[in-house]
């Protein structure tokens, strides 16, 4: 599934760093390590590396830079075309919405991974992200890709969004989004009302993790429109840059997690999102 989605990565990971200075970084930092702890890890947890910093400088202040209807997206100049075998791609300017390159991209097609976007995106408007969540068993109903938490165990809503978001585990989208909705039916309603409102108007989703079901899809322009959308929210954009962080199990176990976005130590002017 991972091998077939390739396509998906590059319409939500050029977003962000296509016309982009403010997310640059000098080649100097990387080596450095900046591992993000939950709460109570460590008494006195790293402090974060030059590298995050910049990263994470599109919030606060500057967060008025990328405060722009997400679906407006419009046709830019032609120019160089990317070397890319992906079916369909969509690279937009995130700040002004310019398309600076399109290929198939109205073409409906399983979304994967990168429609956790939209389930950060909705957890995180809703809030309340210190309050705790008791996982439970129809949680764990998940493949292949799961952090393995266990029913009855209880974390903080901010831990399962940040491993959400950087590790991607199929179990730890379901936890979230049955504690938000009540169900995992209810709150596709939610994605689906959503996606309508932020002008994602050709897709479908019927779970919080992307896993193939039939009648699911989506296209690359709307996962740009959503994509554009989630970066806007400054919680999912100060997670979405973490190239890892260390999760903490109820029992006490950590686990360095490493972001499944490869492209963050790859090119240094990268500072997110997701990969299908």
């Amino acid at each position: 599934m991972k091998r077939q989605m390739r396509w998906m990565t590059l319409t939500v990971c050029a977003l962000l760093f296509v016309g982009s200075a403010r997310g640059a970084v000098s080649s100097e930092d990387d080596d450095e390590v900046n591992l993000v702890r939950p709460s109570g890890v460590h008494k006195h947890a790293a402090k974060s590396s030059s590298r995050t910093r910049r990263r994470s400088s599109a919030k606060g202040a500057e967060g008025d830079d990328v405060s722009i209807p997400s679906s407006a997206l419009t046709p830019g100049p032609s120019g160089a075309v990317p070397n890319t075998r992906a079916n369909s791609v969509m690279v937009v300017d995130a700040r002004t919405g310019v398309v600076l390159h399109e290929k198939n991209a109205d073409q409906p097609r399983p979304a994967a991974s990168t429609q956790k976007l939209l389930t950060a995106l909705i957890v995180a408007e809703t809030g309340y992200l210190d309050r705790p969540v008791a996982v439970e068993s129809i949680d764990t109903f998940a493949e292949p890709v799961r952090l393995n938490i266990r029913p009855g165990e209880i974390y903080q809503r901010m831990d399962l969004l940040r491993a959400l978001l950087v590790k991607s585990p199929n179990d730890v989208a379901r936890c979230l989004a049955r504690d938000n909705a009540g169900s995992i039916e209810a709150f596709a309603e939610k994605m689906n009302a959503k996606a309508q409102i932020l002008g994602a108007t050709h897709s479908h989703f019927m779970n919080p993790n992307g896993l193939p079901i039939p009648g699911q899809y989506s296209t690359a322009r709307d996962l740009a429109v959503i994509a554009r959308a989630a970066y806007q929210n400054p919680t999912v954009r100060s997670i979405v840059c973490l190239p890892q962080l260390v999760f903490r199990y109820a029992n006490g176990r950590t686990r360095e997690l490493e972001n499944t976005n490869k492209v963050l130590k790859r090119l240094p002017f990268c500072n997110g999102m997701k990969t299908g």
